[in-house]
């Protein structure tokens, strides 16, 4: 099969946690796969669909410490497991690390 991603994904298998911007409360899932594009989070509360979140994940840092990232992104899928949530704009060092984590254990 032809794949037309942007972006190269990693196969992850990390806790995140996410909630819609502006509530007061989050939810917890399991993030499956990320690219600098976004991610798939397996959960059994998805938030609705084009609802905006702020994702937190551990990644490694280039100073190969662990840390946590607030990522802003939007909901562009939901399936009865999960969601596909597409990133939007992010820093520099969000962004460098994500690409190192695709660049080493990328599929």
């Amino acid at each position: 099969m032809f794949e037309k991603r942007k972006y190269a994904r990693a196969a992850i298998d990390l806790p995140v946690y996410f909630a819609v911007k502006g509530a007061s409360t989050s939810a917890s899932g399991i993030g499956k796969d990320i690219s600098i594009g976004g991610i798939f989070i397996e959960t059994s509360s998805p938030a609705p669909f084009g609802a905006d979140l702020i994702v937190r994940v551990r990644l490694r840092t280039p100073s190969r410490d662990d840390q946590d990232f607030d990522l802003p992104g939007v909901v562009r899928w939901v399936r009865g497991n999960g969601m596909g949530v597409q990133f939007g704009l992010m820093g520099a060092l969000e962004t460098h690390a994500i690409t190192e984590l695709t660049k080493s254990i990328g599929r």
